[in-house]
């Protein structure tokens, strides 16, 4: 598979490149051609001048595009308005279709209907990327049709868009299907030596308690916990109707949590009865909360699935980013997202209204969310896996997120306010209110005595890991302290808790220098490591350190000290009640065949 990226600058340079590209494959093994095209100039004659020079110059080649907010070419915001990525494929095994139809709600049952059925005809389709035009529409039904879809198919995409966010005006286009401002197209991929890999970044974390939906329809969201939605944003984070609301709520949307994936929601307006304007339809009877964008959490979650994209190996990678993320990152650091891919294959997309990722199965959309979709022919070329860096990210100054600042500061505020309302235990001080939120914040997940996370927060960690991953790549070590009871019963239970502590020492001393790696007290003398990026043989390395170094303390009264640890690796779509199970049969093995000693349970 080989890429060229092509920026429009005129017909003759254009032509130019088409030629270049044509010589190419002269010159080496090539089978189809796909160009994708992507726009943020509304005006048609343009993109249909730039199709009918592809016409000309490539009669056999086949194109699809939309209209977008913004695109991304070479990984990074491209400046010009209208992008061309060539892709081609090298594989005579590798099929390629492109299909086109009308939609809206009315019609995505016979749309996905006509999509299954192709799909069932034709065995090689492995995966199906989307472009739609969606803006005011609701698409639940459509996801809930195309999770229909057999299980093996990958599918993703995004929602054609305008550079105005105000203009629901968007179009998407096909080769030999013309120009539709209500369609749908479908690029259907696959073959014996067709590869892909795809993954969604989120970054998002919740913030506030709960707050139920009592009163939506389609996009507009009337009432959360009986009040205008509208009033809970003015009263949390202090925007007023003189507000550009997008530009503030973006950086605050709705976060809901669905089987352990974050999906947000982003309010685009407001109503004159204080009804919010979705990005697209939030359900009667969802729980939600207002959510924050957080930079360190994005730059974790890009190192982290951008080295397993590395890992995969790819020769393209497209992207589907939500124009919000543009919004949030502004143009001066949006790029920094995705410059990192660039580094590890050629890199293009554009800037959503909405993505679309099959799941465990599922179809669904999401907004804010920056899907990444990478794809290859064949086993992988080089068999040196590359190791990826996002420098740049880490020296963003803090100034940069003032407006982030000045509205989180707002919703302190305004947390503070209910807290001391409901407890009347808070001081009147703003410095006492605000070290009372952040011990409140702190104290949620965390064990008291220890500092590590409690037990709520590792198993919501554990079902998170798992639901996210498209691979067994988690391992659970799980540890138990030999013989606690008898250092409570002999030396006292500040002895038997300076032991606890000690162990919680030894957890965070051996996993400081290990990436995406957790450690909590499951309970009482009980612990559990969750290791994000390491299998079983990683897993049970650590763990040997971690009970020789506990091992080798002496304490003052109750002398050394040992423990017992169980690991286990995850399954493909093991669950993490299946996997907790099989780390603690682990664990007790290692206690039943006389304890101080690692199990590893396959």
């Amino acid at each position: 598979m080989k890429q060229f990226q092509i920026i429009y600058k005129s017909d003759e340079d254009l032509r130019n490149k088409l030629e270049e590209i044509a010589e190419w494959r002269v010159t080496n093994t090539s089978f189809t051609t796909l160009f994708r095209i992507y726009s943020d100039d509304m005006n048609l004659e343009h993109i249909k001048h730039v199709c009918d020079i592809l016409d000309e110059k490539m009669p056999d080649a086949l194109y699809l595009g939309c209209t977008s907010h913004a695109n991304i070419l070479d990984g990074a915001l491209a400046k010009e308005h209208i992008i061309l990525s060539c892709t081609i494929f090298e594989y005579e095994t590798t099929q390629v279709q492109l299909l086109q139809f009308p939609f809206s709600e009315e019609n995505a049952r016979e749309v996905v209907d006509e999509l299954k059925a192709y799909c069932d005809e034709h065995p090689w389709v492995s995966s199906v990327e989307l472009h739609a035009t969606m803006l005011g529409m609701s698409v639940r039904d459509f996801c809930d049709e195309m999770s229909e879809l057999r299980s093996d198919i990958q599918v993703f995409g995004g929602g054609a868009y305008n550079p105005n966010m105000d203009d629901e005006t968007t179009v998407v286009f096909s080769k030999g299907n013309g120009f539709s401002d209500h369609g749908i197209t479908f690029l259907l991929l696959g073959g014996s030596d067709f590869r892909v890999y795809s993954t969604l970044i989120a970054g998002w974390k919740p913030l506030t308690r709960k707050f139920r939906v009592t009163k939506a329809e389609r996009a507009l969201l009337y009432e959360l916990d009986g009040e205008p939605a509208f009033d809970i944003y003015q009263r949390f984070l202090k925007i007023t109707r003189s507000d550009n609301l997008i530009s503030n709520t973006l950086e605050f949307p709705l976060f809901m949590d669905y089987k352990g994936v974050p999906v947000l929601r982003c309010p685009l307006g407001v109503t004159d009865d204080n009804a919010l304007v979705m990005a697209t339809e939030v359900p009667e009877g969802t729980d939600v909360r207002i959510a924050y964008g957080d930079p360190e959490t994005i730059l974790a979650s890009i190192r982290h699935d951008g080295q397993k994209i590395a890992n995969f190996r790819p020769e393209v990678i497209q992207t589907f980013s939500c124009a919000a993320r543009r919004a949030f990152w502004g143009d001066e650091n949006i790029s920094d997202e995705t410059t990192l891919l660039g580094s590890i294959a050629p890199t293009s997309g554009f800037y959503t209204s909405g993505e679309f990722l099959r799941m465990e199965g599922e179809m669904r959309n999401f907004n804010i969310t920056l899907v990444l979709v990478a794809m290859r022919e064949g086993a992988p070329k080089n068999d040196e896996i590359v190791n990826i860096h996002a420098s740049r990210l880490d020296n963003i100054e803090s100034e940069e997120r003032i407006p982030l600042i000045r509205r989180f500061v707002s919703f302190i505020e305004a947390t503070t306010k209910e807290l001391e309302e409901s407890s009347r235990k808070l001081e009147k001080s703003n410095r006492e209110l605000e070290n009372a939120n952040k011990k409140l914040a702190y104290t949620s997940i965390t064990d008291g005595l220890t500092g590590l996370y409690n037990r709520t927060e590792i198993e919501r960690g554990i079902k998170s890991s798992l639901s996210i991953r498209q691979s067994a790549d988690l391992s659970l070590i799980m540890l138990d302290i030999d013989n606690f009871k008898k250092v409570n019963d002999n030396y006292g239970h500040g002895e038997g808790d300076r032991v606890i502590i000690a162990m919680a020492d030894v957890l965070k001393d051996a996993l400081k220098d290990e990436d995406f790696a957790y450690s909590g007290r499951w309970g009482g003398e009980e612990f559990m490591v969750i290791l994000q990026n390491g299998d079983a043989n990683k897993a049970a390395e650590i763990a040997e350190k971690i009970r020789a170094k506990f091992a080798s303390i002496s304490y003052e009264t109750a002398g050394p000290q040992t423990v017992s640890i169980g690991v286990a690796q995850a399954r493909e779509g093991e669950n993490s009640d299946s996997l907790c199970t099989r780390v603690d049969k682990a664990l007790y093995t290692a206690k039943a065949n006389g304890k101080n000693q690692v199990v590893r349970l396959d």
